[in-house]
């Protein structure tokens, strides 16, 4: 799954309408169990790993609380994070309400959670629905990081969020320097 994602262009969904088409296609050829995870990626900027790594408890326990957040430690940098799923939260709890065992994303086989390849192949199952080419697990987090970039604007507070080094590398890991490059060259001629 790594080397296939890494040797197409993994972009960020841009577009809301293509957004809902995933969404609606995540439930409609795929599952709940899917929806909620492309929900996940695409409102915290996780990465794959992190959100298949989280457990029912996680969710269940922030039912009293005023702001819907919880600790991770992130498996690739080893930091911890903040996760704020207020704004999606009653979409969260009522699936995790529903589930048995201590995962967020079971996998139907065993007791562990579903793997990176299994949610990779339904991002692409409901991509080839929605008319999304390009799409990876990691079209979830750089959706949020582009949306959230041209809603607020503020590179350095994303680039805090994706625990990267440098503002450069998180406008072009969102696409950002690309589109804007593409742009100005479409208006581009001597």
């Amino acid at each position: 799954m790594a080397n296939k994602e890494h040797l197409i262009d993994v972009q960020p969904i841009r577009s809301k309408t293509q957004i809902e088409d995933m969404k609606w296609a995540l439930k409609r050829h795929c599952s709940e169990r899917d929806y909620i995870l492309f929900l996940i990626g695409i409102n915290t900027g996780l990465r794959v790993s992190d959100i298949l790594n989280l457990k029912k408890e996680f969710i269940l326990k922030l039912k009293s609380k005023k702001r819907k957040e919880f600790q991770i430690r992130e498996g690739k940098t080893k930091k911890a994070r903040t996760i704020n799923i207020t704004a999606i939260f009653t979409e969260v709890y009522t699936y995790a309400l529903e589930l048995d065992g201590e995962w967020l994303f079971p996998s139907r086989k065993g007791e562990n959670p579903i793997s990176k390849i299994q949610a990779y192949r339904q991002l692409q199952k409901a991509g080839d629905f929605a008319g999304i080419d390009a799409i990876g697990t990691h079209t979830m987090r750089k959706t949020f990081g582009y949306h959230f970039y041209k809603k607020t604007n503020n590179v350095a507070m994303l680039q805090e969020i994706l625990n990267h080094s440098h503002p450069k590398i998180t406008l072009t890991y969102i696409g950002i320097n690309k589109e804007e490059t593409d742009n100005e060259l479409d208006n581009f001629s001597l």
